[in-house]
């Protein structure tokens, strides 16, 4: 006698009248049929002779959904190899939104078992029908309990978004919190209850409402709608692509990596003066201007077949990820020492893998401000014990760095050893844990501050800086440090 192996029956929304002709067929010609859960309204509809057995009671002796998912397939698996076969009914479509169906499908074919589909209406159409919208071109569609366990929505923003499997307040709440890392509080959101029933009902809410709703239930999805068109990464991708076609702007048509250079850095300098001055409007504009600068160089190497944006994000992505064990994988630290100590083992793991030198100082850029290259040097030295024991080595070398200075008898001496006091200042800088490009960028702007006073001062009686002695200049100085 032939095998019937599995049959894949899907269930449609929720209301009897939805099931395909072909579902019903099979329901009313088979004896029994194992279902997923009973909590899906069309069971009612079923023919009142149909044995109906149910997996429910998995969910409640379950301590994970993946721990309830394996149980049925292997169950379904096992039933599937007997002469009569099953017959296993899903809500909707077995392959929309159904974990368990396109598992069973392929262990099934490794195990010579014969697997049927018949089709069912998923929920998504009636969802659309509700909201009298179409879901092309690009609407994302996302499983609720996949995107309480994220920190950032996986899908661009300019999307919008259907979100399944909303069953509870609790899950409602969740996807709201991992929904505000993107959108506004006040977003304007459709909480689609039942689609597919007779009892179907939207309800148009703010975003931080949603977990507020009474109507939230087995059957309740989250209809988002995409923000701007602007307001994504892929969006800005392609501004910067325009920018650089054919029919873009020929000045960005002409750039090159090495052309853009100064940009880079003139940008990277305007994001750390917003930061010096506790500018967010302005972090936010500069943080845009140098994101561009990174995108250019990216879209470069894309038309030169080198790389893309997609490679570098992948990427940092894994370096990111294998840098943090103690995060992404079993490894238990909680001292932030214990971390760093680790995060420079796997670093230096990393160089012996690398082609050419691997020396510890190696991959340090020559083109980091001299004061961030010397205090990055001395990071590195002091991981392999090349450092001083205590602080009062280093304030014993200033000094006789300074000494040096005054014994010096050629400007080529001048510099090596002004030099030498300006690499031991950066490490007294360290030793204290403070960066000493921040202290000397303060001090400048300190520095600026002070003299613009003075110069404030001479404006208001009526001369010149340089019409004031010196000894005014020093009298209007400490005016300016204690205002």
């Amino acid at each position: 006698m032939k095998n019937l192996g599995i049959t894949l029956l899907g269930l449609g929304p929720g209301d009897p009248d939805l099931l395909t002709r072909q579902a019903w067929q099979v329901l009313i010609s088979s004896g029994e049929i194992y279902l997923r859960t009973r909590l899906h309204p069309t069971v009612i509809g079923f023919p009142p002779e149909l044995r109906v057995h149910s997996f429910d009671r998995f969910y409640e002796e379950g301590n994970s959904f993946d721990e309830v998912y394996e149980r049925i397939i292997e169950q379904i698996l096992e039933l599937g190899q007997e002469e009569s076969g099953v017959v296993y009914g899903v809500p909707g479509h077995p392959y929309v939104a159904e974990a368990t169906a396109p598992e069973i499908t392929r262990r099934a074919k490794m195990m010579g078992i014969p697997v049927t589909l018949v089709e069912g209406l998923s929920f998504i159409e009636p969802i659309f029908g509700l909201l009298g919208i179409d879901p092309f071109p690009h609407t994302a569609f996302v499983d609720a309990l996949e995107l309480v366990t994220l920190h950032h929505p996986p899908f661009p923003p300019d999307f919008p978004a259907v979100i399944a499997q909303i069953h509870s307040p609790g899950i409602a709440s969740d996807v709201k919190l991992t929904l505000l890392a993107v959108y506004p509080d006040d977003h304007q959101v459709q909480l689609v209850h039942g689609a597919g029933t007779s009892s179907a009902k939207v309800e148009l809410l703010k975003l931080y409402e949603i977990d507020r709703s009474s109507n939230i239930g087995l059957l309740t999805a989250l209809y988002l709608p995409g923000l701007d068109q602007k307001a994504s990464f892929e969006g800005f991708q392609d501004v910067v692509a325009h920018l650089r076609a054919p029919d873009g702007c020929p000045w960005d048509r002409d750039q090159t990596h090495l052309s853009l250079r100064p940009y880079l850095l003139e940008e990277a300098y305007e994001v750390l003066t917003a930061l010096d001055n506790e500018d967010q409007k302005g972090l936010q504009e500069e943080l845009g201007d140098l994101l561009l600068q990174i995108v250019l160089h990216a879209q470069i190497a894309s038309e030169y077949g080198d790389f893309s944006m997609v490679d570098v994000i992948h990427g940092i992505s894994e370096k990111l990820v294998h840098r943090h064990p103690h995060v992404f994988g079993d490894l238990e630290i909680h001292d932030q020492k214990k971390v760093v100590e680790n995060w420079q083992k796997l670093k230096s793991a990393e160089r012996e893998v690398k082609p050419g030198k691997n020396g510890i100082l190696d991959g340090v850029s020559p083109a980091l401000p001299a004061l961030v290259q010397a205090e990055t040097y001395q990071e590195r030295v002091n991981r392999v014990g090349f450092d001083w024991v205590n602080v009062q080595g280093v304030f014993a070398k200033i000094t006789e760095e300074i000494a040096e200075i005054q014994n010096a008898d050629s400007d080529e001496e001048y510099e090596a050893e002004i030099g030498d006091l300006l690499f031991a200042v950066v490490n007294l800088a360290r030793w204290l844990d403070i960066d000493a490009e921040s202290a000397l960028r303060a001090a400048n702007n300190r520095f600026r501050m002070r003299f613009e006073k003075i110069e404030a001062a001479a404006r208001k009686g009526e001369r010149e800086i340089s019409e004031l002695t010196l000894e005014e200049l020093d009298e209007l100085w400490d005016a300016a440090k204690k205002n």
